[in-house]
């Protein structure tokens, strides 16, 4: 979709999830012919002219301030994160030739953050953008029955796993929100750098080859990574329930770190525990072997027209 939709479709269904209740709004009767707030209220709302706020629904971002979009913000209930969502958007349509380019998502990570890893006795994880796994350590690696050390290997995606794997249905015990916030992770994505061309590829294949994550990419949400729970069941150990904080790698721009957190003595731990007594070479092949889920590469694959896990 042009840019210029995606600020349409976003500010739309934004506006159509606040009713005139929650904002305030005085109805006299009648039936309203949408959801939500009209475009006149919201402008009323954020104190600009309904012709204005027309003109930016429809895409036009040009001179626009800052001061106005906090005061659309504020009427439309937008959090942080829609809230950046939103400005990332108007910045590129008000002066893409101004935009500084943002380096191509990487694949790989510095000798050091590997070490930063390995040195973890959790399952640790750094993915892209488009939420490739494109570093692990070891118990990273057998959580999701990964080669270890990814080094060499196609990139393991986390939203063609769970959108175009079967498997996935058993592998997440909270599938439908693990879906939903992949999708809003990918959304964020998309509005942080519209012209990455692997993100765009990837986003066209879910889209031709999913009616599920064409309906959730309609609704327009959006998150960022920043720490919640993690509820898997795994093929060789059962269920594990995990904890997770996430950190951006200011040193490797565009990377996210996720660390999961066990409880002590739990379940989990003593799950995680024998996991980790697979983590040897004969224990990794094992595992491989019997379990490893679709990896497939957004640069390779996905070049076909017709081609963040946060749960």
């Amino acid at each position: 979709m042009p840019i210029n939709g995606e600020i349409s479709s976003f500010l739309s269904s934004r506006r159509a999830r606040i009713t005139p209740e929650q904002a305030g709004v005085p109805v006299f009767g009648g039936a309203r012919r949408v959801p939500g707030l009209r475009r006149e209220e919201v402008a009323h709302l954020a104190g600009v002219s309904t012709d204005y706020y027309s003109k930016l629904e429809r895409g036009n971002t040009r001179g626009v301030s800052r001061e106005v979009l906090d005061a659309i913000a504020r009427a439309l209930r937008l959090n942080d994160t829609e809230r950046e969502h939103l400005m990332n958007l108007v910045e590129v349509t008000a002066a893409p030739h101004r935009r500084n380019p943002r380096p191509k998502s990487r694949v790989a990570v510095a000798r050091g953050t590997q070490a930063v890893l390995d040195a973890m006795t959790v399952p640790a994880l750094v993915q892209n953008g488009r939420l490739d796994i494109v570093a692990t350590n070891a118990l990273g690696a057998a959580l999701y029955s990964l080669p270890y050390p990814l080094a060499g290997t196609e990139p393991f995606n986390t939203a063609i796993f769970q959108f175009l794997d079967p498997r996935a249905e058993s592998f997440y015990r909270d599938v439908n929100r693990a879906k939903k916030n992949v999708v809003a992770l990918l959304h964020q994505a998309a509005g942080r750098d519209p012209f990455d061309e692997g993100l765009i590829r990837l986003i066209g294949q879910l889209s031709t080859q999913s009616a599920e994550f064409r309906a959730l990419w309609a609704s327009h949400d959006v998150i960022r990574y920043q720490r919640g729970t993690k509820r898997y069941q795994h093929p060789d150990v059962g269920e594990l329930d995990f904890g997770y904080e996430s950190f951006d790698l200011t040193t490797e721009p565009g990377l996210t770190m996720l660390v999961y957190t066990i409880e002590p003595h739990s379940p989990t731990a003593e799950r995680v525990a024998l996991l980790g007594s697979w983590t040897t070479p004969q224990g990794a092949e094992r595992s491989v072997a019997t379990n490893a889920p679709t990896r497939v590469s957004t640069d390779q694959t996905l070049s076909s027209p017709h081609g963040s896990e946060a749960q």
